[in-house]
Order: structure tokens, then sequence, then C-alpha cells
């Protein structure tokens, strides 16, 4: 059962200026939402078990298992993590490391994954010439080699757009087409096809695919299973739903979740005991 507490105020990063350190935190412990804030420091939030959202850029981010989103210093962002969240936070002093400057989803190799956990094990404030600062040191030039993936939603800061990514959000089952979406927005179809693409970069086919597939990562990653996702997305048929998930990542839901977990098996044993 979840507590009041909030998952940023265990933790201030930017009270050291060390290069990266991290922290671990289960959400069972948590509030499932992490209200808008700030820092100085970029940070690396990796789901090492369930899944979260991120809201930053006017983008929503999903962090779906050995996958992490990087939201570079002084960004706002805020997060919903799903009931069985356990995550990673690596923070990163602007300057340690050749990271992105805009927000964006990570692939993470075991390795990574690992150090993370490693150096989570250590004090914020662990001397520049400790086994610590090298675990850092070697974790963000690895970091910096990892492939970008596409699990973001871009939503616009646009009253009428927030408002239709709003309300799908809320009911990602709800099949109403442009016309109808332009009607309750008080604009013609043109317009709002036109706007769509002008604040998104998406038509609006596209852009509402991405965010069943961004749904559907969440919901599969925090155990629901594939009739149930197809359902709640409004998908006649689990194939239908199936091969725009495969058409989307290459993969079946069932071959890409079998992989994530594969990668499991790709680390030294004695890493996974520490």
């Amino acid at each position: 059962m979840r507590t009041s507490r909030s998952a940023i105020s265990v933790f201030d990063p930017d009270l050291t200026d060390r290069p990266a350190v991290a922290r671990q935190l289960d959400f069972a412990e948590y509030e499932a939402e992490v209200p808008t804030h700030t820092h100085r420091k970029g940070q690396l939030i990796l789901a090492l078990h369930g899944a979260v959202t991120c809201a930053a850029d006017n983008e929503i981010w999903i962090v779906p298992p050995n996958c992490g989103v990087w939201v570079p210093g002084s960004v706002p962002h805020s997060a919903r993590a799903t009931a069985n969240a356990r995550l990673s936070y690596l923070f990163v002093e602007p300057g340690a490391a050749n990271l992105p400057e805009e927000c964006c989803t990570l692939s993470i190799s075991p390795m990574i994954r690992e150090m993370v956990h490693r150096l989570a094990r250590e004090s914020a404030d662990y001397l520049p010439d400790s086994h610590a600062a090298r675990i850092a040191r070697v974790t963000l030039d690895e970091l910096v080699e990892m492939p970008r993936e596409r699990f973001n939603l871009p939503i616009s800061s646009h009253s009428k757009i927030r408002s239709i990514a709003d309300a799908l959000t809320i009911e990602p089952s709800d099949r109403s087409t442009l016309g109808e979406w332009a009607q309750r927005v008080a604009m013609s179809e043109r317009s709002l096809a036109r706007l769509m693409i002008r604040e998104t970069g998406l038509t609006f086919g596209r852009w509402r695919q991405q965010l069943h597939l961004v749904v559907a990562l969440r919901e599969l990653a925090s155990g629901s299973t594939v009739q149930t996702v197809a359902a709640e997305l409004g998908y006649d048929s689990v194939n239908a739903f199936i091969t725009m998930f495969k058409k989307a990542l290459g993969n079946t839901p069932a071959q890409y979740f079998a992989q994530r977990r594969a990668m499991l098996f790709t680390v030294p044993k004695r890493a996974l005991k520490e």
C-alpha cells in the first residue's frame, strides 16, 4: 500500500556536485504521482519493473523495462508510476557527460542497469578518487553510447491539442474521428488537421496510434494481458492490436517483452546478487 510520501521528498540530487549519483525507489512505498519539479542535474529514469510515464517538454514519455528516459537539467517534468514500479534514478551533473540536450528515450544495456544499481549503494558525497567515482565515470561513458527509442507522445502546449490528449489519455478506447474531435474543440476538420501536424509533427491518425503504443507499453509492463490492453484501447480484435504493435516495434507484445526479460540473463550472476 502506498503512503502519502512523494518520491521527490526522499533525495535532493543538487546537494552534491559529484558527476553522477543514483537512487532506487519502490513505488509501493510512494505516491503514484510525482509532481512537476526541476533540478540542476539531468535525470535518467530507469524502470527495473513495472512502468512509469513522464511529462516533459510538451511530450509524454513511457519508460518500459530496460529503457530509460533522459531529462536534461533544469527541464520541468512530472511522472506517474504503475503500482508495481521499481525505478532507478541516475542524476548527472551538467557537463559531466555528452548527453542529449533534449528529452529522449534511451535503450539501456544490462551493464548500465547494474552499474546504476551498484552506484545507488554509494553515498552521494563519494570521494573524487574513490571506487564509486570510477563506477560513475564508466557508467556515463557507456550511457552516451546508448541508442534512442521512440516511446514518446508529443502533446503540445496548445490548449486544443492538450484537451484532446487529456481526453484520450483518460479514455484511449475513444474512436472518434478527426471531424468529431474538431466539433468538440470548435474548429473545422481541416484547421484541426493542420494544427495537429504543426504542433506534434504527426497526422491525427499517427498521433493516436503513438498514444496507443505508449499506453500499451505502460499497461503490459504493469502486468495486464494483451487481451485486456487490446480491449482498453478499443481494438476490434486482439490480432488487430498485435499487428499495430508489431508494425511499431518490430515484434509482437510477447516477443518484445520476452526479449526484454532475456536481457536480464546476460548479466553476470555476481552482479545480480549485488
